[in-house]
């Protein structure tokens, strides 16, 4: 598993899974015969993940999975979800968690699509009913999720940091120059340095990320990763401004008709995924924060609460 990084459900059933799991799912994972999605967000628990309301209530040898889920990418063709849910109400929200690999091809899951801004679906509402889980499936042990969801996070945003999602039809950033010789922009100065910025920009991340990388083979889920992510972010939002600049008002068109424009405001449009997905810009400053820079925790007034007690709304 640890020689596919991107493939973070492989990953964390190496880390957190009985010998069965993984004798079971990694082969299929990796080989992309069996298909994951992530059901950690929900409509009232986003950035603070800890907050999840979905309940999971043990009855033999299986729990039973209620509750909502949000902004799951691919849950229409998943097979399994790696699911965060609450299994102990009367400690304080951290500690309350369990994860699990959850099937999703059973009575009580439905999946509803998101349209976006691009005027795609990427994303879905996922609505459990009375749902199964074998308590087998759980990873990391009982009420020890949060531990595992760290460490599924960091590969997230370790993929999110250095593959970011291209352009509808070209992405990379050398094809920014040809853009920028094809609309006869190479002679102006200002353009060529915000150009040789983005460039400078994706030759540090790559630095970053391989350093990440390291990290990750030796086993250790780096709060570094949150830097690739962020940076990432800032990347796609430059390149987005570039391409735009470039193109000029040819950035409303759209359609395989005009590929350069499309490409523009496709960009200009999606650059606020990686803002958001796998935890936003101000998280992930959080990460670095409190993690690499060893500066004071943001004060969470309900830490230490039974979550029970925690107001909602």
């Amino acid at each position: 598993a640890r020689q596919d990084r991107s493939n973070l459900a492989a990953n964390t059933i190496f880390d957190f899974g009985s010998e069965t799991l993984k004798r079971e799912l990694i082969p299929g994972l990796l080989k992309r015969e069996i298909v994951q999605c992530l059901l950690y967000s929900e409509p009232a628990a986003g950035s603070d993940l800890a907050g999840v309301r979905t309940r999971a209530e043990r009855d033999g040898d299986d729990y039973i999975i209620n509750g909502q889920k949000v902004w799951t990418s691919g849950a229409a063709h998943a097979h399994y979800g790696m699911l965060l849910a609450r299994t102990d109400w009367d400690v304080p929200k951290h500690k309350g968690l369990t994860f699990f690999f959850f099937p999703m091809k059973q009575p009580g899951v439905e999946v509803r699509p998101l349209r976006q801004i691009t005027d795609e679906a990427h994303f879905n509402e996922v609505f459990i009913t009375n749902a199964r889980v074998p308590a087998a499936n759980i990873l990391g042990g009982l009420n020890n999720g949060w531990r595992v969801l760290q460490t599924a996070l960091a590969y997230e945003r370790s993929t999110m940091g250095d593959r970011p999602r291209g352009a509808r039809h070209s992405g990379t950033s050398d094809d920014l120059v040809a853009l920028a010789r094809q609309y006869g922009r190479l002679d102006d100065k200002a353009l060529r340095q915000d150009l040789a910025g983005v460039l400078a920009l994706r030759t540090l991340n790559a630095l970053n990320n391989a350093r990440a990388k390291a990290n990750l083979e030796q086993g250790s889920s780096s709060p570094v990763m949150s830097l690739g992510k962020l940076a990432m972010s800032r990347i796609l939002h430059e390149e987005a401004r570039l391409r735009s600049a470039l193109v000029g008002p040819e950035t409303l068109l759209d359609g395989p008709d005009h590929p350069f424009a499309d490409d523009a405001n496709f960009l200009a449009l999606n650059a606020y995924f990686t803002s958001i997905g796998g935890g936003t810009d101000q998280i992930q400053r959080n990460i670095i924060s409190e993690r690499v820079l060893g500066l004071p925790k943001e004060m969470e007034v309900d830490r230490n609460v039974p979550f029970r007690q925690v107001r909602s709304g």
